[in-house]
C-alpha cells in the first residue's frame, strides 16, 4: 500500500527544489524537493479515503522511509482535531520522537500531538517524562506539542493549570543553553503574551535574567512593557 502513495508524492519531486531543501535543512535524509501545499492536497485526499487503522499503518509505513516529505505527509496524514479511536494514533506519535533531528519534521509531528493532547489532556503526564530526556529535540517537543495551552483568551480553570504545568517545564528548560530550546522557551512564552501576557511578565521577571538575550527579546516581543525585552 505504502508504495502507490509514496510514487503519488515523488510524482511531484523536483531534483533543484530538493539539492536546496537538503541544504537548508542541513538533516541527514533523501529530500524530493515537493511543496508543502502538494504535500496538504495529498494528505487532505488521503485523510477522506483511509479511516483510522489504515491511516496510522500508511503513517507509520511513510516515516519509516526517511524521506523528508513522506516523514512531513506521515505527520499531516495525522493532523487532524477529530480522530476517533486515536490511542493509536497517539502511540504512533510518541514512537517518532526518538527520530527527531531537524526543526521541520518535529514541528509537523509536533502539530499532530497538538491536536491528540488537546483532546485528551491527560496525555500531559506522559509529555511531561519528556522535559527529562536525554534527546534534545524531544524536551523541545514537550513545549511545541503543547502550543494550544497559549492561545486561549478565556481558558477554563483546568486550562490555567496545563499553563502554568508547561510554564513550570520551561522555567525548568531555561539554563540549557541550547539555541533550539531557548528558541522554544521564546516561542511559548511570545504566544503566551498575546493571550496573558501577565504570566509572561511574571515569568520573565523571575527567570528572564537567565534566558540568553535572543530568547528574552522574543518572549517579550508582543508585551506593551517595553522593559521586559532589554
Amino acid at each position: 500500500m505504502m508504495d502507490a502513495y509514496l510514487n503519488q508524492i515523488k510524482a511531484h519531486a523536483d531534483p533543484e527544489r530538493a539539492k536546496q531543501m537538503a541544504a537548508y535543512h542541513k538533516a541527514d535524509r533523501p529530500h524530493l524537493g515537493v511543496a508543502n501545499p502538494v504535500l496538504n492536497d495529498l494528505t487532505k485526499m488521503w485523510r477522506q479515503e483511509l479511516d483510522v487503522p489504515a491511516r496510522v499503518e500508511l503513517a507509520g509505513a511513510l516515516w519509516k522511509t526517511n524521506i523528508h516529505e513522506a516523514r512531513l505527509a506521515a505527520a499531516k496524514l495525522l493532523t487532524q482535531a477529530r480522530i476517533r479511536p486515536d490511542a493509536e494514533v497517539w502511540s504512533l506519535l510518541q514512537s517518532w520522537l526518538p527520530d527527531f533531528d531537524a526543526w521541520a519534521v518535529a514541528d509537523h509531528a509536533c502539530m499532530a500531538m497538538q491536536k491528540r493532547l488537546s483532546a485528551d489532556p491527560d496525555r500531559l503526564d506522559q509529555v511531561e517524562l519528556w522535559t527529562t530526556s536525554d534527546h534534545m529535540w524531544t524536551r523541545r517537543a514537550a513545549l511545541v506539542a503543547t502550543l494550544p495551552w497559549t492561545k486561549q483568551n478565556h481558558p477554563k480553570p483546568d486550562d490555567l493549570l496545563h499553563r502554568d504545568r508547561v510554564l513550570g517545564w520551561a522555567a525548568s528548560y531555561v539554563q540549557d543553553r541550547d539555541w533550539f530550546i531557548q528558541k522554544a522557551i521564546a516561542w511559548w512564552l511570545r504566544e503566551l503574551s498575546k493571550h496573558d501576557p501577565d504570566r509572561v511578565i511574571a515569568f520573565l521577571e523571575n527567570q528572564g535574567d537567565a534566558m540568553k538575550p535572543f530568547a528574552r527579546r522574543e518572549a517579550g516581543k508582543y508585551l506593551k512593557d517595553q522593559s521586559t525585552k532589554t
